[in-house]
Order: C-alpha cells, then structure tokens, then sequence
C-alpha cells in the first residue's frame, strides 16, 4: 500500500515524511494553507546512560501510539482540538534529544513519558511549528546518534515488526521519526477491537532490520509502507514497512515465513 496519505482510506496506507513527518497528496494545497503543527518527541540522552539504538526506535513508535490512543487526544480531550489541527495540516514529527536539567524541564510540559527497557521518550500534544514551548524549542534536534551494544534478537512473532530499509542510513533521530510514522499507519489500518488489545498489551512491537533479499518483498507485499519525501539526511524513497503480529495488530497483506 504506497501512497502519500496515510490519513486517507486504509487501502492507501503510506507515510511521505521528510523527517518532520508524512505529507498528503489529497488537497495538498489545502493542508499546506493550514496552519502547521508538529508532534514534538524527546528522548533522554545522559551522557553516561544511553540508550540502545533498537530500543529508542522502538519507543518512539510506542510513544506516537500512546499518545494517539490518549483519551485526552481523542473525543472532547484536553488535546483533541491540537490533533485534529495537526492532523488537518501535513503531519509532521519531530525527534528532539535532552539530558540533565533539560530533560527535568521537559518532563514538566504537560505529555507522556514511555519507557522501553532502557529508553525514554516523552510525546508531547502537538504545537504550532513556529510556536514550540520554550523548554523544548532550545533542545537539539542534531547529534541524536545511537549504538546497538548487541545484535537485538528474532521479532516476538505475535507483535507487529517495523522493517528498516537495508539500503538507507538514517540518524537515530531521523529514524525514530520514521519508526513514529509507521506505527500511527499501522495504528490508522486497524479496526476499534484490534487497537483496544493492542494498547491492553502496552504496543508490542519489534524495529528490525530488514534482510537486503526480503525488502522487495516486504514493500510489495500490501503492508503498509513509510516513503521520506527526502528533505533531510536521504533521497525520496522507501523507509520502514509495517508487517502485523500474529496476535496484536493484525494487518493485511504479507505475513513472516
């Protein structure tokens, strides 16, 4: 499923994103007229705690779905008038890093913190893109690089797997981003019943690394599929596609062998 909306009918599910986040082709010019959002993401970088690159990505995706399944994001919710504003206009996501006093202020601006194993992210509702709340706007968007100390294992097969393409490089930063994109796609496909087991078991997923053979496959196979417009870091292409768990997020299209 490739097309540049992932807001618009299931069967058209797939991200643009230029790193901020996926652009719509559908009236396009509409949501450019808008006034622009973006879901703001910060990860906690202590010098001497990093967390694994694996387990960022995986948390940043957590966090976009934490957030879209917040009651305060939804209905009458405090933050339900800045996400449809944000989800009128190109939806964008931007991935910030903070450590020591910046993070302690952070954590105070009104948002969520997930954790992974070692990895915190802390999502907040979207902001206007030139109106950042002050404790966030001066935090780096830059320098948010990441290591594996190990290889992650083998995808728990009952959870949804968020394949990276083998053949672009990407930041931790950029990347978390993506993750994010991918998740909200995966999290839009489903119906009311397969989100509510989801968020019950905390939105297991696994981020890997797609096998060079496999890729092809896996972007040809129905899934849904993230596509950078190529503004920041890479050239326009292919960037994550979404495979469904056996149990949780269950999705059309290819399944795992």
């Amino acid at each position: 499923m490739t097309s540049s909306d992932p807001f618009s009918a299931p069967t058209n599910a797939a991200a643009t994103g230029d790193g901020d986040g996926p652009a719509r082709t559908e009236r396009a010019d509409d949501r450019d007229a808008a006034p622009q959002f973006v879901l703001p993401l910060v990860v906690r970088m202590e010098r001497d705690a990093l967390p694994a690159r694996t387990d960022a990505l995986e948390t940043s995706a957590r966090a976009v779905l934490t957030f879209l399944a917040d009651e305060r994001a939804t209905g009458d919710g405090e933050w339900a008038r800045a996400r449809r504003d944000w989800e009128d206009a190109r939806i964008r996501k931007v991935v910030r890093r903070a450590r020591g006093a910046e993070w302690r202020r952070a954590a105070k601006l009104p948002g969520i913190t997930v954790t992974g194993r070692e990895a915190e992210v802390r999502v907040y509702p979207p902001v206007p893109l030139d109106g950042w709340p002050k404790d966030l706007a001066k935090l780096q968007v830059s320098g948010t690089e990441l290591d594996d100390p190990r290889e992650p294992g083998a995808p728990d097969p009952q959870a949804p797997v968020l394949w990276l393409n083998p053949g672009v490089e990407m930041s931790a930063g950029k990347t978390m981003a993506q993750t994010g994109h991918a998740a909200q796609l995966a999290w839009w496909e489903l119906p009311e019943a397969a989100r509510a087991a989801w968020r019950e078991a905390g939105f297991t997923l696994s981020v890997r690394t797609a096998d060079t053979d496999r890729w092809p496959e896996l972007v040809a196979g129905g899934l849904p599929v993230v596509r950078d417009a190529g503004f920041t870091e890479i050239a326009p292409g292919l960037t994550v596609a979404v495979e469904g768990g056996e149990r949780y997020c269950s999705l059309p299209g290819l399944r795992r062998p």
